[in-house]
């Protein structure tokens, strides 16, 4: 079975809806796919009504964390999304973005660039503004001529529109998500700007949070990225998590189920006794 464990829909930042994205995921040939956008479970009763029987769809989500002054995501997967703490914490953190987003829009408003947060507001399909949302504004704008290169002049530390993360701490989103029945997934860990001494104390201190997981597959991880995460999964006795971080086919480097070979030595999540029904059954192949 293709299992994609990590996907976005306009309930965050993706740019497909979860009815268009399910529709995707079921073309590319993957047969159990997680929603799990940013902050929210808003898209999941969309997606898993559009995905019927014929694509098993986990419902996810991934936290944003700060841990140690770095911003980290833990995906959640196979939760209740109706969890009265999750939800709790959800909150929080919308109101957060919400504050953020207001302010991004006064720093960069400071720097001559009119109508960030209406601009942001018009690519944000869902309740929850994210800096993508202004990448894309910018961009439209003429600012910068991909979504990258915005982040780099304006939106990371030492720029015109950043605003430092007041996230969930490590040892609290991992107890809202296992709180709503899910195991936590440390995302696309190769990502991090941090030491591999530092990503082991990180990926210690998950695990000793009650984490399950790692994403050793991701769409943006190399062969090489894949290998290290895969020695790191074994090296923490953490199982293996795969999904491409989908957002949309504007990024046409990333798609849905394209994702490189599980290394040899791991233990894939969805064959471990841990895995979730997540609303469909047995979900092993």
């Amino acid at each position: 079975m293709l299992f994609d464990l990590h996907s976005h829909s306009t309930a965050s930042d993706g740019t497909l809806s979860p009815t268009a994205l399910v529709k995707r995921a079921s073309e590319q040939g993957v047969q159990v796919l997680a929603l799990t956008d940013h902050d929210t479970t808003a898209g999941l009763a969309e997606a898993r009504q559009a995905a019927g029987t014929d694509l098993n769809l986990i419902n996810g989500i991934e936290v944003s964390v700060s841990w140690n002054g770095q911003a980290i995501h833990i995906v959640g997967l196979g939760l209740d999304p109706d969890n009265a703490a999750l939800q709790t914490g959800l909150v929080r953190l919308g109101e957060f973005r919400q504050w953020r987003a207001e302010e991004i829009a006064r720093r960069l408003e400071k720097k001559r660039i009119p109508g960030a947060f209406e601009g942001a507001m018009a690519y944000a399909k869902g309740e929850l503004l994210s800096r993508t949302h202004f990448a894309r504004f910018l961009v439209e704008k003429g600012y910068a001529d991909s979504v990258g290169k915005v982040f780099k002049h304006y939106l990371v530390q030492g720029k015109p529109g950043y605003v430092p993360g007041k996230w969930a701490g490590l040892e609290e989103a991992v107890g809202w998500i296992k709180d709503a029945g899910g195991l936590a997934v440390v995302a696309h860990p190769a990502r991090y700007r941090i030491s591999a001494t530092r990503l082991r104390a990180l990926l210690g201190e998950f695990r000793e949070c009650g984490g399950l997981a790692m994403e050793v597959v991701s769409g943006s991880h190399s062969k090489d990225d894949c290998l290290s995460m895969a020695a790191h999964a074994k090296r923490q006795q953490l199982l293996a998590s795969q999904g491409s971080d989908y957002h949309g086919p504007e990024n046409p480097w990333i798609e849905l189920g394209r994702l490189r070979d599980m290394p040899e030595g791991c233990l894939p999540i969805w064959e471990s006794e841990h895995w979730p029904a997540a609303g469909g059954g047995d979900l092993r192949p």
